[in-house]
């Protein structure tokens, strides 16, 4: 077993292999897609080495574990690639359930080509070695209809029929609460300033933003879990374990980002942490 709360400058494959068994908790990453970025010109991708990849990650999660691949499409002679989805297959192919096909939208992006809408969201593919073990939905969405009595509704069945569904069962005296669990989609304000306040992080090219990986840190893991990111670029995924009380594992090919993934957790204090 690698050392935990380390940051191995090497190819994931590579790194992965060096992994027992069932040993990781929670993976928060995403892949080089569709060679939107060079990376320093130091990443090889192509969809051999994401299976082999996908099959490390599948022997080395735990029973239970999850793992989040963020991941969007490029657009290639009008016509968007679908890696994404053929990704997301494959995971399935190989044993993980697609537990959930999340949105990360932004408000910013790219001016497009004029003939399409303007691309906005990558996904949040999910994955679950079985049913997952932990899950610690993030309730923040704002009910209009707090402290009122919580109303019965209906149910459509598989023959078209409606049942009528009491919410008064147990407690008929239950009400709406404050706030109610987020949807799947998650918007963030990506860019300088915003991503994060670690100005060193935007040498990196394609950083997601700390909040997207705190999120999914808190909703799929517990304190002292194990946290993955096998393209640990400049070090979002390994920062926002540390201040979540998880511990991390990272591997980065690129040297100059290993820096720059070092530099950020570095600069963290003890009493910053949480949990």
């Amino acid at each position: 077993m690698l050392e935990i709360n380390k940051i191995y400058n090497m190819d994931c494959l590579e790194g992965m292999r060096k992994l027992p068994d069932s040993c990781i908790d929670l993976t928060v990453t995403s892949p080089p897609y569709d060679n939107l970025r060079d990376y320093n010109n130091e990443v090889t991708w192509n969809f051999e080495k994401f299976q082999d990849i996908a099959k490390e990650l599948f022997r080395i999660t735990k029973p239970g574990g999850v793992v989040v691949w963020v991941v969007g499409d490029a657009t290639i002679n009008g016509s968007e690639t679908g890696t994404s989805f053929r990704q997301a297959l494959y995971f399935k192919e190989i044993g993980f359930n697609l537990h959930d096909t999340m949105i990360y939208q932004k408000d910013a992006c790219p001016f497009p080509e004029t003939n399409r809408y303007y691309p906005m969201f990558e996904y949040m593919f999910v994955l679950s070695k079985g049913k997952p073990k932990t899950v610690n939905l993030i309730a923040d969405k704002p009910n209009k209809r707090y402290g009122e009595k919580v109303a019965s509704s209906t149910q459509r069945q598989p023959d078209g029929k409606t049942v009528k569904v009491s919410a008064h069962k147990t407690d008929p005296t239950r009400r709406v609460k404050k706030y109610g669990v987020r949807g799947n989609v998650w918007q963030y304000s990506p860019g300088y300033n915003k991503s994060t306040k670690d100005k060193c992080a935007y040498k990196h090219p394609a950083m997601f933003p700390e909040q997207l990986a705190e999120d999914h840190i808190i909703s799929w893991s517990n304190p002292g879990d194990i946290v993955l990111d096998p393209f640990l670029g400049s070090g979002t995924t390994a920062k926002m374990a540390l201040l979540n009380n998880r511990n991390f594992i990272g591997f980065e090919i690129s040297k100059e980002y290993c820096e720059i993934a070092e530099q950020r957790i570095s600069q963290i204090k003890p009493q910053e942490r949480i949990g």
